[in-house]
């Protein structure tokens, strides 16, 4: 997979104490970045089925009617 360059801000304080840790910065900020996708695609897909709700559809109902006896 292709990656891309990108820029975030990150509290100095916050920064350092990664630093001093050897917390891998760009790791954790991909990780971060991936569950958050994660979180919003679930959260997305609860509201599109809050939206439309499955329901029950009769027309199986009525094909298992059509069998044998």
């Amino acid at each position: 997979m292709a990656s891309s360059r990108t820029t975030f801000t990150l509290d100095e304080e916050l920064a350092e104490r990664a630093r001093e840790l050897g917390v891998n910065i760009s790791a954790a900020a991909r990780q971060g970045v991936a569950d958050a996708v994660r979180a919003a695609l679930a959260r997305a897909d609860r509201e599109a089925y809050l939206r439309r709700p499955e329901r029950a559809e009769t027309f199986w109902t009525e094909v298992e009617a059509w069998g044998e006896p």
